[in-house]
């Protein structure tokens, strides 16, 4: 997955100014949305000059690239830390743990529920057109996880292919989930059929 950018401090408080940029648009787009934001905007809250912003972003599409990947990858690398950790469980049953557990994290998140609620257009291009570098760090996750469990006796079959197969399938639980719910189905009930078609995959 490619880096953050990471260029040196011009004197403003706080650590790396990349991260200070992704801060301060992560702050806009909670606060007035995507559509909304400028690399002025950014510059004015992350308090350095927009020569510095355009020096590290020339545009807000890899503003935005950079940030999904920050915000996402933190999400997934804390779930990843607890999910599948005991030894002794089935293997199939730690990698089901890991993507329900990411999928649920991820639709909790607040910048994410913030862009399908106001510029859901941002997302689309990695629906339908290219795999972004979040994506990629969770396919890269499960191949590795799925690798794992094979060598304890999960189903055989290229890695990636079955990784690839299963974030397909995941997107949908994490995107469309409120399109099912309702009275009869819950979040819950979907995690655990999510969980269970993992589970049987992996078998």
């Amino acid at each position: 997955m490619t880096s953050i950018r990471n260029i040196p401090d011009e004197g403003a408080s706080g650590g790396r100014t990349a991260e200070r940029l992704l801060d301060a648009a992560r702050e806009a787009v909670l606060t007035v949305g995507w559509k909304r934001t400028t690399l002025s905007d950014v510059a004015r809250r992350a308090e350095v000059s927009r020569m510095t912003v355009y020096r590290t972003y020339p545009d807000m599409t890899t503003l935005f690239g950079d940030l999904m990947t920050r915000e996402w990858g933190q999400v997934v690398t804390t779930v990843t830390a607890r999910a599948g950790a005991d030894p002794a469980a089935d293997p199939a049953d730690q990698v089901a743990d890991v993507l329900v557990g990411v999928v649920a994290a991820l639709r909790k998140d607040a910048l994410l529920r913030r862009v399908v609620d106001v510029d859901p257009e941002l997302l689309l291009p990695y629906l339908i057109d290219r795999r972004g570098r979040s994506q990629q760090a969770v396919v890269d996750l499960l191949a590795e996880r799925i690798a794992a469990a094979q060598e304890r006796g999960a189903r055989a079959g290229e890695p990636t292919r079955l990784a690839r197969s299963l974030a397909l399938a995941t997107q949908g639980f994490l995107l469309s989930a409120s399109t099912m719910t309702d009275d009869e189905v819950s979040l819950e009930d979907l995690d655990a059929e999510l969980r269970e078609l993992v589970r049987r995959y992996l078998a």
